[in-house]
């Protein structure tokens, strides 16, 4: 059985490569079963604990366990840890084990961006991207796959964090500054792409600028929240999956407060890449666009890896 390192996997998962892979998932589908979710411990160490299979007719089979522990960040750790298992679909054979947290986190972020090649303005320059952790930090890298990004502001609750991810991309060759006022960064954005961990919102709807593109795929659990309800009205709105209205907390909270309705929603990302639904229609349109990630991705990126392994 494979198993080779983050490192590997970075070189192997380049954003315009992953990118394309998700959309050809996509299209293509896969089986995948709703995730099971189960809560562990309780109080300041309790954490969320996912399973997430999903195969294909290619002849491969995948189960990712995520693990979530908010309580980390008091601790100094990072709040997410998993792992990906890759079999054969035809024999169980186990084929490589992979580092989940850099599957995760870069298919993430390559799916924000391949949802946003349908939905931001063709002319959409500037970025902002909230929360600068595992997937915020590579949320900028995946966005100038698709876009030609003049400007990327980083925020995040934690200042130092959102500096040290600015210095990262900037080193990275990307125009990256942190900031520190997050109204004044919305306002100013074509994309606000939100990546956190969030139990509150963050994003207001009066900050929207028209014609910008909210992307939310940090929260995937009812309790967890990005932006609050009215951000929904009067935007056009997609989901990844057809799973989002029944996990997210931003979705439920906007059904809630009457600022969505679930026959409102656009499409997902599948209708999109087989072009089964609408995109983006005018540039003075405002979409939003909620993820809650999908294990196809992760096979997808799994999936991808092991053939160029195999094959070198």
């Amino acid at each position: 059985m494979l198993q080779p390192d983050a490192s590997v996997l970075k070189q192997l998962l380049p954003f315009p490569l992953l990118i394309n892979a998700l959309r050809e998932a996509f299209i293509e589908g896969a089986e995948v079963p709703l995730r099971h979710t189960h809560t562990i411990g309780h109080g300041v160490d309790a954490g969320i604990s996912l399973l997430m299979p999903a195969w294909d007719n290619v002849g491969y089979y995948g189960v990712k366990v995520v693990n979530i522990y908010p309580g980390n960040q008091d601790k100094g750790i990072p709040g997410l840890h998993s792992t990906y298992i890759l079999y054969d679909a035809r024999t169980g054979v186990p084929l490589a084990l992979f580092d989940g947290n850099e599957i995760t986190s870069r298919r993430t972020a390559a799916a924000a961006a391949l949802g946003a090649d349908y939905l931001a303005r063709r002319d959409a320059h500037s970025l902002l991207v909230v929360g600068a952790g595992r997937v915020g930090s590579l949320v900028a890298p995946a966005m100038a796959a698709v876009r030609q990004l003049e400007s990327i502001a980083i925020w995040d609750i934690d200042v130092e964090s959102a500096q040290r991810c600015a210095l990262a991309l900037r080193q990275q060759g990307l125009p990256a500054m942190a900031v520190s006022n997050l109204e004044e960064s919305v306002r100013s954005a074509d994309i606000v792409s939100c990546a956190t961990l969030a139990t509150t919102p963050l994003i207001l709807a009066d900050w929207l600028a028209p014609g910008s593109h909210l992307d939310l795929i940090g929260s995937f659990t009812p309790q967890m929240t990005e932006a609050e309800p009215a951000c929904f009205a009067n935007a056009s709105v997609w989901v990844d999956t057809e799973e989002a209205p029944t996990k997210s907390g931003d979705l439920l909270n906007a059904f809630a407060d009457g600022s969505l309705q679930k026959t409102d929603l656009r499409g997902n990302l599948a209708q999109l890449c087989r072009a089964e639904c609408s995109a983006r229609t005018t540039n003075s349109e405002r979409t939003l666009f909620k993820a809650v990630g999908s294990a196809l991705e992760d096979l997808a990126a799994a999936r991808l890896v092991y053939q160029q392994l195999v094959s070198a």
